[in-house]
């Protein structure tokens, strides 16, 4: 069977835009898409139609303008729509499970941080195992995304675990055929700021930047031995993380960042990917990890 890439729609542009770019990358992979609508009747909410039957038509008609508009663009692709009647939550997080991907709209750019992308797609992104790409609407004044773009990573754990994010990344430069950029952040440690001999035992081995590219080139090796004819970009700056990977993206079409599943206690996103989803000016895949 083919991989499945399912979108979560809510009526909104974003999703519309989450849609248009599913619909592109299920044309690219041979993937089947699948349109889905989380649909909850909640009687005496005014933010509703008020009419469970013309609630459910106005869903279900969501559902085929969204549809039309794809087939419209891909003639060839699989296309498949439901409405699943459920808290949107739990069943976007099902429906990532059986999916290759799962792709939602965000709202992009705003002023608080916890109604930036929207809080089921945060919940979502927190309990689901399976990579969740995050679209954003383009502005009408706004460029054009540029397809040719390249793909960038950001490298937070070069140590085994943060394996799926690297196939992930070099998986997407991979099928389009464009370079990857794998960005790697450090920063002074404490201690050798306030240690002038420990300084100066690095500076004698040619300063830690070297340190952190090495660390950043054995993080990559296994994967661009499994992805021979992806070119690879490695670009290691100094200063906090997100600042770093951010200042990176410029004319990306994709960016790629992790999520720990292993932390005990709340489920959180960590700063980076926050920052990411918030920020970036391009769709971002944020990828499970352990």
């Amino acid at each position: 069977m083919p991989v499945t890439i399912t979108v979560g729609l809510d009526g909104t542009g974003h999703s519309v835009a989450a849609a248009d770019w599913a619909a592109h990358e299920a044309a690219r992979r041979g993937a089947a898409l699948r349109l889905v609508h989380a649909w909850a009747w909640r009687a005496g909410d005014t933010s509703y139609v008020g009419d469970r039957d013309a609630e459910e038509r106005m869903v279900r008609a969501v559902l085929g303008d969204v549809e039309s508009r794809v087939t419209a663009a891909h003639p060839s692709l699989d296309v498949s729509t439901e409405v699943v009647v459920g808290d949107p939550v739990p069943t976007l997080v099902d429906e990532a499970a059986r999916a290759g991907m799962l792709v939602l709209g965000s709202r992009g750019y705003g002023t608080l941080a916890g109604y930036l992308i929207g809080s089921v797609s945060l919940h979502v992104l927190r309990r689901t195992t399976r990579p969740v790409v995050m679209v954003r609407e383009t502005h009408p004044d706004a460029p054009a995304p540029r397809p040719s773009g390249d793909v960038v990573v950001g490298v937070q754990d070069a140590e085994t675990a943060g394996g799926p994010v690297l196939d992930f990344a070099f998986g997407a430069a991979a099928e389009r055929g464009v370079p990857l950029r794998a960005v790697y952040a450090w920063e002074v440690p404490p201690v050798l700021m306030w240690s002038p001999g420990s300084m100066w035992v690095a500076e004698q081995q040619g300063g830690l930047e070297p340190v952190h590219r090495q660390i950043l080139a054995d993080a990559l090796k296994p994967w661009r031995e499994k992805y021979p004819r992806v070119e690879v970009v490695e670009q290691v700056g100094t200063g906090p993380a997100s600042e770093v990977l951010l200042s990176r993206t410029e004319g990306a079409q994709l960016l790629v960042v992790g999520r720990r599943t292993h932390e005990p206690g709340v489920r959180r996103l960590g700063s980076v990917t926050h920052a990411a989803l918030h920020h970036a000016p391009c769709a971002v895949a944020v990828v499970p990890h352990a």
